[in-house]
């Protein structure tokens, strides 16, 4: 007969065990049940780490076939889901960038600049936009799906087609204030944090998803657009602007990003980018 304190520790030991087991059925059991972050708005579909239309499927990458509704703010072509473009008024007045927080070392810290009133792209310059200028020789043809954002251009080849569309490209200052408004918002859409449904970004490895090998539709994040409706200037696509001393350089982050200090306005721009994960929009003078 086993003396008293070995049947004391046979039941201990017994307990931990199916206490350990029951942890772990419990953890396999979460992971099983575990989804992908919400990221794709009412009206597009998540396959892999894109959004597409209903009625689509994706292909190399690409999201293929007509779709039969699109998201919000987006018209269904032959194609694909592109969305509407607008030129966003951004009044004129002192802009304060700045960001108050423990990602303030990875920032341009505080200043305060003066601009004139201007008007800006509410999309990222998609392809059948940039395709409409190469329809008048000004552009090279991209065969790309319609509602993406061009990427991979050049600084001279965005401010060719900005020009084209009797615009150019923003100014660094400009862009902030776009992203920030006078308020100095610490994302494009406001002060709350960063997460999958409000930003294309960690598309490639992880957060948001995995594999991706080009942005999501240009405004396929509705809500993280800024107040007055201009959508992704955080992640998708990073995008062009012209520096004080006339150089180009990348602001808003990528489908790439992974750090939420990449994706904020107030962000050092890329000097270097990645110029696969570039692309741009235009401002236009008001009036």
């Amino acid at each position: 007969m086993l003396p008293s304190s070995w049947k004391n520790f046979t039941v201990a030991a017994a307990l931990a065990l199916t206490a350990a087991g029951g942890l772990i059925a419990t953890l396999l059991f979460a992971r099983s049940q575990r989804t992908q972050p919400q990221r794709c708005p009412p009206g597009l579909v998540a396959m892999g780490p894109r959004c597409c239309g209903h009625g689509q499927r994706v292909e190399g990458g690409r999201c293929v076939g007509r779709p039969s509704a699109c998201g919000i703010n987006m018209r269904v072509t032959e194609s694909g889901c592109v969305a509407t473009t607008q030129r966003v008024l951004v009044s004129g007045g002192n802009f304060v960038v700045s960001v108050a927080d423990w990602e303030a070392n990875m920032t341009t810290g505080q200043r305060t600049v003066s601009l004139k009133s201007f008007r800006i792209d509410s999309q990222e310059v998609s392809t059948l936009d940039w395709n409409h200028c190469a329809d008048g020789g000004r552009c090279d043809r991209r065969d790309a799906e319609p509602g993406r954002p061009v990427w991979g251009v050049t600084p001279k080849q965005a401010a060719q087609f900005c020009t084209w569309a009797s615009g150019r490209l923003p100014s660094v200052d400009e862009w902030r204030a776009a992203a920030m408004g006078t308020e100095a918002r610490r994302f494009p859409w406001g002060p709350t944090g960063l997460v999958c449904r409000r930003a294309s970004f960690g598309l490639v490895d992880g957060p948001c998803g995995h594999g991706a090998d080009g942005p999501e539709l240009a405004g396929a994040r509705p809500d993280g657009a800024t107040p007055s409706g201009i959508h992704d200037l955080a992640g998708n696509v990073a995008e062009w602007a012209i520096g004080a001393d006339g150089s180009a350089v990348a602001m808003g982050g990528s489908f790439a990003s992974r750090l939420a200090a990449e994706l904020k306005p107030a962000a050092y721009p890329l000097e270097r980018p990645n110029p696969e994960q570039v692309g741009f929009r235009c401002v236009y003078p008001e009036g």
